[in-house]
């Protein structure tokens, strides 16, 4: 069982900067797939950013391609998203998510933490 807490999120004016967190519970954090997804007033969640267990492969969205990066610590047991040059459209809840095996782009991972809100004002 995997348990992830989120944090980070905020009000920032657009072209800003954030940092998510989320901490992850269990021994066997760096053995799991990572990913996020946000989902905004309306629309459907969506896939954000995910990284491999080793952190040597990373996939991102092609909204967010070039602004956001995702990171892990595993001695930390920590996943991070910064996310910079926000726009607008970037307002949405954030969800980490985490998996035993791969992270899929259409449904995550089998754990989701409870999100943090971001909202970007113009």
């Amino acid at each position: 069982q995997v348990q992830l807490v989120e944090s980070g999120g905020g009000l920032v004016q657009a072209g800003g900067s954030l940092r998510l967190s989320c901490a992850a519970s269990g021994r066997t954090f760096s053995t799991y797939g990572m990913g996020w997804f946000r989902q905004a007033p309306g629309k459907e969640r969506q896939f954000v950013a995910a990284m491999m267990w080793s952190g040597s492969s990373t996939y991102y969205a092609d909204s967010v391609k070039g602004r956001f990066t995702i990171s892990r610590d595993n001695a930390k047991s920590t996943v991070y998203l910064q996310m910079n040059s926000l726009k607008p459209e970037d307002t949405a809840v954030y969800y980490c998510t985490a998996s035993a095996g791969r992270i899929s782009a259409t449904t995550g991972g089998e754990y989701w933490g409870q999100g943090t809100q971001v909202t970007v004002s113009s």
